[in-house]
């Protein structure tokens, strides 16, 4: 039993003295420091981070930094404390006075030396210490670590600055900045094309702030970056910025940024900067020195400024129709180098064909033909005008339109609209343009030689008409003009107006009728005959020179009707096409009426007769039946 209890009262004591020990060691005073050595270049920071855990009392620890220079044989000289002002020695007093050599704090128990301008005689051996706030003394209370500093070996230059001229917008733009490092120590360049401008903020007045953009960089891993902000990444994506890193002369290597196409946006001051990086003992990389070069400033004019498009002749133009008829498109105010595309469209207001071919006058504007930026050619709504005209570059701004022979419906006020893809010389057909510009109308008359045409329709003499006749009507017309001529006919059709009965005795009247004409037949100038829908078989055809015949075979109630001829006069131009003159003419209206047929006036008394007579006999029938079933029903009521 007591052998028991000396058993549990030893563990109990080793328990215990192992407790402490781990707590000892758990609060043991540790100072930590970056591995070494650390390079950095004269003139440029340092910055050395120290850092204290395991203490005990103040969660605010104070540092001291101590440097053993190697030319000092090891003396210690005080550099800059956390809270004694009096601790730097002579070298280094005015420096921290002026705050060229500081401390600053990330928290209460980490703090950098910062010596914001290195000089050759800073290298050495600094220690970092921390004044006990614990109970009892124990573990590390400084580090250290061996500062090297390298000669400052960075150059940068340019090839060409910025003038501040203005650039047209979708110009291109290079810029080239050459840079190299000569150092025994294992280091890489990274190189930054950059902009300083005012942008807009905030959308009042007055919301404009000075904003420093990276376009694109070349990394300390030679890794192509595009600037932050999605902007100048969307450009990168698409193409329109490129970063090249080419071997120089001496050693330095020159970095060439490409700007496919200029924007208003990118107007401001431009830069270059270099720098140059190592890799601590840590595995971190470290910027040692950068420099930054100033290249120029870049207006950039907006297309909407400089874009000039005029149409030429100007004003107004009169021709005889069949005569070719030019028009040209000139374009100025766009980049040098023709790096941007252009559609070339000429659109046409005013006189509009029509199903019939005939040239009406209309506000519609239509496209007559374009030329895309990859040089074809296609033809708006008259797609016949392919083979009648061409559209052409000329040279470079010079767009013409040619039409062999003008016909009436050419007439109208003509406008170039060009659209500039500023930048893209083939763009997608889905790339919006940068800016679409119309140039001012051209007015174009096509006079026609005079042509005097009238119609006559009147009913082929003939027995009256009844279902199923043969309905012939002759229109004769008459043509007065010079040179040749040809004649296109239409017949038309409008229902027989309804009478109307108007009471006091006045005779019936019959009301105008407002229901569309429904066609009937037609026949081309070039003889193509055309029957259009009708429940009754119908030909048309030329009797002479100006008589023409329409004919509706086993005519039907549905072929009755107000017929009319229209007339239209077709001329030659010089180079034999024809082109519809504009002059036509109308006949008056020709009743058409079919009577009944003997047949028909025979069925109706019949049908009458036949009807009356089965009344008669159905109501006899009936009338005895009723009263014999009534005299048999009185009789059996008796019994």
């Amino acid at each position: 039993m007591v052998v028991m209890m000396m058993m549990a009262s030893s563990r109990t004591t080793a328990f215990i003295l192992l407790q402490s020990w781990v707590l000892q060691y758990v609060l043991c005073r540790d100072v930590s420091l970056p591995t070494g050595p650390v390079y950095r270049v004269a003139g440029f920071p340092l910055s050395l981070p120290c850092a204290v855990t395991g203490y005990q009392g103040s969660r605010t620890q104070d540092f001291e930094w101590f440097l053993y220079r190697d030319d000092a044989g090891g003396r210690q000289m005080g550099v800059v404390s956390t809270r004694d002002q009096g601790f730097p020695y002579a070298p280094f007093q005015q420096r921290v006075l002026s705050g060229e050599v500081r401390v600053e704090r990330d928290s209460g128990d980490t703090a950098r030396l910062v010596v914001q301008r290195l000089r050759p005689d800073d290298q050495g051996k600094y220690e970092c210490y921390t004044p006990s706030t614990d109970s009892t003394y124990q573990g590390n209370y400084s580090a250290s670590v061996v500062v090297k500093v390298i000669p400052d070996t960075l150059q940068i230059s340019y090839t060409r600055s910025l003038t501040g001229q203005p650039m047209p917008e979708g110009a291109g733009l290079t810029l080239k900045c050459s840079a190299s490092v000569q150092s025994a120590q294992h280091t890489h360049v990274s190189v930054t094309f950059g902009r300083r401008g005012v942008e807009g903020f905030g959308g009042g007045a007055g919301g404009e702030v000075s904003m420093v953009r990276e376009i694109i960089s070349v990394d300390r891993l030679l890794g192509i970056v595009p600037g932050p902000g999605g902007t100048y990444k969307k450009r990168y994506d698409e193409g329109e910025i490129t970063l090249e890193k080419r071997a120089g002369v001496r050693g330095q290597d020159q970095y060439v940024m490409r700007m496919r196409a200029v924007e208003p946006q990118d107007s401001g001051s431009y830069f270059c900067e270099a720098s140059q990086w190592i890799l601590d003992p840590d595995g971190t990389w470290q910027k040692i020195a950068q420099r930054t070069l100033d290249i120029g400033n870049l207006t950039v004019q907006p297309l909407v400024e400089t874009l000039s498009v005029s149409s030429t002749p100007r004003g107004e133009v009169t021709l005889q129709a069949g005569s070719p008829l030019t028009l040209t498109c000139e374009v100025s105010g766009l980049p040098a180098g023709g790096s941007s595309g252009l559609l070339v469209q000429w659109m046409k207001r005013g006189s509009v064909s029509t199903d019939d071919g005939v040239g009406s006058r209309g506000g519609v504007e239509v496209e007559v033909a374009r030329m895309s930026p990859d040089g074809v050619v296609s033809w708006g709504d008259d797609l016949s005008r392919g083979g009648g005209g061409s559209m052409e570059k000329v040279e470079e701004g010079r767009y013409s339109l040619r039409l062999f022979s003008a016909r009436p419906s050419d007439s109208g006020v003509y406008r170039c609209a060009v659209s500039v893809y500023a930048g893209r010389s083939n763009p997608s057909p889905s790339s919006p343009a940068t800016i679409t510009q119309r140039s001012e109308g051209v007015t174009v008359n096509l006079k026609t030689k005079e042509v005097l045409v009238s119609a006559v329709a009147e009913l082929a003499r003939g027995p009256l008409l009844k279902r199923g006749s043969t309905i012939a009507l002759i229109c004769n017309v008459t043509v007065t003009t010079t040179g040749p001529a040809q004649l296109q006919l239409q017949w038309l059709r409008r229902p027989i107006p309804e009478p109307v009965v108007i009471k006091g005795g006045q005779p019936p009247i019959n009301l105008p009728v407002e229901d569309t004409p429904r066609p009937v037949a037609s026949l081309t100038y070039e003889g193509v005959a055309q029957i259009y829908a009708n429940g009754s078989e119908v030909s048309v055809e030329r009797l002479s020179a100006n008589s023409y015949r329409l004919r509706v075979h086993f005519a039907s109630p549905e072929d009755q009707g107000l017929y009319v001829c229209q007339a239209q006069v077709w001329g030659q131009d010089p180079h034999g096409s024809w082109y519809n003159t504009g002059a036509k003419a109308e006949s008056s209206d020709v009743t058409v009426y079919l009577y009944a047929r003997v047949l028909d006036l025979l069925l109706i008394p019949l049908i009458i007769g036949v009807c009356s007579a089965l009344f008669v006999g159905i109501f006899i029938i009936a009338t005895v039946t009723c009263c014999f079933m009534k005299r048999l029903h009185r009789q059996r009521g008796q019994k």
